[in-house]
């Protein structure tokens, strides 16, 4: 019996839960084994597995670089896809937006936003999880922040949908795809243009605004930087947020042993929700390119060649973990890879997990049991670099 097992603890298996997202819990422990870094010749790609690879890659920029990651028709923002002294500044800049004073400032509209939709889908008798819930609350957030009106909320989504989207997909539904994938980029473009143009006119107490104010050593964010910062946030802030609540909704439904556990002793929900985002992080994989031949867990990679980090395997490392395929909201310390690491750590995670922390709360607290429609299907999302479901229909019990 390992010293984790040994303190008085409660820890669920989470198998049935990974089944269901459709993570390869089995195969990602076969080759942290065996083979840590898989080389697959579709994508000239090195997939890493073991933590301590990990690790390594995100802190070292210079070495592995974020700024081929617009690469194979994926739409991502620059700041995301840049490295060095550019990177850091606009950063800098935009961290400013994301200070601890600044998110603490949101738990009140938070706490309103899920309330308003549990009670909403609860006076109905059911509602699903996703549609009704994990989704609404991320984007009337970030429509809050970016002072962008609520009204607008489905559009977002339908953009967010459209540039998540990854390779898999692009086979499933064929060229026209990337040509509404490029549609989309210039009609979300359009739209963050005018908005930003009205907040020079008229200034606001919004995200917007004080991105346009914001200045590192003299300098300020250019228009385009605007925009893609504002396309980061839809994407980062909503999606991936959306699937975090709904892997917490996932999980909780499925070990009701735990949700009890919450429940008796709420002070336990910031330790679940970091062992949430360790188990099922919405972020399933992380890329960059070697900027020079390297070797990687026994593999030399050759310079210009993709490596993917799979979060859904470092994060189960057992050298790191123990018991790494148990749930455990008392897991302590719980060095997760669910925000990455390094110069590109999350920016947003401070306002994910408020977000995740208080719709899994607010839950806790209106439902007393989490009761799934038996007559719908519960799907894993169509993306290859996100880790959630589609729909998950609840009744009211």
């Amino acid at each position: 019996m390992s010293d984790h097992q040994r303190v008085n603890r409660r820890a669920w298996p989470v198998d049935s839960i990974a089944a269901t997202l459709a993570l390869p819990l089995r195969q990602y422990r076969e080759l942290r084994a065996a083979e840590a870094v898989v080389y697959e010749s579709r994508f000239n790609s090195w997939n890493v597995h073991r933590y301590a690879d990990a690790v390594r890659i995100f802190n070292e920029p210079a070495l592995f670089s974020s700024e081929m990651r617009g690469q194979g028709g994926m739409a991502l923002p620059s700041i995301v896809g840049m490295d060095g002294a550019r990177h850091r500044k606009l950063r800098g800049l935009v961290t400013q937006a994301f200070t601890p004073r600044m998110v603490s400032q949101l738990a009140g509209r938070i706490t309103e936003i899920t309330a308003e939709l549990l009670d909403a889908g609860i006076a109905r008798g059911r509602f699903d999880a996703m549609q009704d819930f994990a989704y609404p609350l991320p984007i009337r957030i970030i429509a809050d922040m970016l002072g962008i009106p609520v009204e607008d909320q489905s559009t977002f989504r339908r953009w967010s949908e459209t540039l998540i989207a990854g390779p898999r997909t692009d086979v499933l539904r064929g060229k026209s795809f990337a040509e509404e994938r490029a549609a989309t980029l210039l009609e979300m473009n359009d739209y963050m243009a005018r908005q930003i143009e009205a907040r020079r006119r008229s200034p606001q107490e919004d995200l917007i605004t004080r991105l346009l104010a914001a200045e590192v050593d003299g300098e300020r964010l250019t228009e385009n930087e605007l925009q893609e910062f504002c396309r980061l946030l839809l994407i980062a802030g909503y999606e991936t947020t959306a699937c975090l609540i709904g892997n917490g909704v996932l999980t909780l439904h499925e070990l009701p042993g735990l949700a009890d556990e919450l429940r008796a002793d709420p002070s336990l929900l910031a330790g679940a929700t970091e062992e949430i985002i360790r188990c099922f992080p919405s972020v399933a994989g992380s890329v960059r390119v070697a900027l020079a031949d390297v070797e990687v867990g026994g593999q030399k990679v050759d310079q210009g060649q993709t490596v993917i980090v799979w979060a859904g395997s470092t994060n189960y490392d057992e050298t790191i973990f123990p018991d790494a395929e148990q749930f455990d909201s008392r897991r302590s310390p719980n060095r997760h890879l669910g925000f990455g690491l390094g110069p590109h750590f999350c920016l947003g995670a401070p306002l994910a997990r408020l977000e995740v922390r208080t719709a899994l709360q607010l839950l806790l607290e209106k439902l007393p049991r989490l009761e799934r429609d038996p007559g719908t299907a519960v799907e894993p999302v169509d993306s290859p670099f996100l880790l959630g479901v589609k729909r998950f229909p609840l009744i009211v019990a």
